[in-house]
C-alpha cells in the first residue's frame, strides 16, 4: 500500500508474492474512487515510462491543513486533467513514472535530487551505496556550503556495533563503485542518526557540518620535492586552504569540473607544460600531477638532443 495521510493514508496497491527480489517495486495501481496522476512541472501528463511527480486524489482527499490556507493552497491544486469542476490533487513530493500496464514504479522524494555543479544527483543513489559497506548500519547524505559559494556533499554515517573507525576507506569504497561527482567530500560517524517523534529522520538536528573544505581523512603527505611544493601552492590558492597532502584528491576537496580546467591553466602557465584534463580525472592528486609532468620533462629533453 501507498499514500500520503492527506489522502487518508493510502491511495494505490499491489499484490506482492514472498519471492519478490526487485530493487524498485511497484506501488500498483489506484485504490477504488482514488485517482494518481504523473504530472511534469507544468502539471501536464507525462508519457509511459518518463518520470514525473507524483498527484493524488479522489474520494480520500483531505480538505486541507487546519488553519493554514497558504501551505494548503500550494499543495493541493486544482485537478488539471479532471473534466469535473472541483476536482482537487494532492502534491505528494514524490518522484514516479508509470508502466505500459498502468501501473506505478515509486522511484524516490524529488526533494532528495540535487542539482550541484551542473550534475543531476540522488542522493539517494549515494545512500544506498553506501550502505552496501560492511561497515555500514545507516547513513544519510546531504549538501553542505562550510566555505561560502562552494556547496559539498556531506554523509553521515552509523557504523555497525563493534566496528573501527571506516572513515578513511569509505570514499575509495564509493570511488570504485559510482563517479567522482557522487563521492561526498567528508564523512561524519553518529552513533545513531536523529529520528522525529514518527520515525523519519530529523535533518536540523544532524550535527552541524565543520567549517572550512571537507576532507577525507587520511595520512598527510608533505611535497618530496619542488615539484610537488609548486604544485601543492597552485592547489592551496585555487582552494583557498592550507596544507594540502600531495595524495589529497582533487574531488575530495571541493574540486569539480570548471576547477579542473582553472588547475590545468595554472599549470600551463607555471610549468609551460600541458597537463591532460583526462589525467587529473584519473588520478586527482599532486603526486600524479608531478609524475605527469616529468615524464612530459623527460620526453622534451629527449627530443632537444641532436638527431
Amino acid at each position: 500500500l501507498y499514500g500520503p495521510t492527506e489522502d487518508t493514508t493510502y491511495s494505490t496497491f499491489c499484490f506482492l508474492s514472498t519471492d519478490v527480489h526487485a530493487t524498485r517495486l511497484s506501488i500498483g495501481c489506484p485504490l477504488a474512487n482514488e485517482v494518481v496522476q504523473v504530472l511534469d512541472s507544468h502539471y501536464n501528463l507525462v508519457p509511459v515510462e518518463v518520470p514525473g511527480e507524483l498527484y493524488v486524489g479522489g474520494e480520500g482527499l483531505a480538505r486541507g491543513y487546519f488553519n493554514q490556507p497558504a501551505l494548503t493552497a500550494q499543495n493541493f491544486i486544482p485537478d488539471p486533467i479532471s473534466k469535473n469542476g472541483g476536482q482537487r490533487l494532492y502534491k505528494t513530493g514524490d518522484d514516479g513514472v508509470r508502466s505500459a500496464d498502468g501501473s506505478i514504479r515509486l522511484l524516490g522524494r524529488i526533494d532528495s535530487q540535487i542539482k550541484l555543479r551542473g550534475y543531476r544527483i540522488e542522493l539517494g543513489e549515494i545512500e544506498a551505496v553506501l550502505r552496501k559497506h560492511p561497515a555500514i548500519e545507516e547513513c544519510v547524505v546531504v549538501v553542505t556550503e562550510s566555505v561560502p559559494g562552494q556547496k559539498q556533499l556531506l554523509a553521515y554515517v552509523v557504523q555497525k556495533p563493534g566496528q573501527a573507525d571506516c572513515r578513511g576507506n569509505l570514499g575509495d569504497f564509493l570511488r570504485e563503485r559510482l563517479p567522482n561527482y557522487l563521492v561526498p567530500s567528508g564523512f561524519i560517524v553518529l552513533d545513531a542518526l536523529p529520528l522525529m517523534a514518527n520515525g523519519k529522520l530529523n535533518r536540523a538536528a544532524l550535527l552541524p557540518p565543520p567549517t572550512g573544505p571537507l576532507t577525507l581523512e587520511r595520512a598527510f603527505v608533505a611535497p618530496r620535492d619542488g615539484l610537488e611544493s609548486e604544485l601543492v601552492c597552485i592547489w592551496e590558492e585555487l582552494f583557498d586552504t592550507k596544507p594540502i597532502s600531495i595524495l589529497d584528491n582533487f574531488f575530495d576537496l571541493g574540486g569539480h569540473s570548471l576547477l579542473a580546467l582553472s588547475l590545468v591553466s595554472r599549470i600551463q602557465r607555471s610549468f609551460g607544460t600541458k597537463v591532460p584534463l583526462a589525467g587529473l580525472f584519473d588520478q586527482p592528486t599532486v603526486a600524479h600531477l608531478a609524475d605527469l609532468l616529468r615524464r612530459q620533462d623527460v620526453v622534451a629533453s629527449g627530443d632537444s638532443g641532436p638527431n
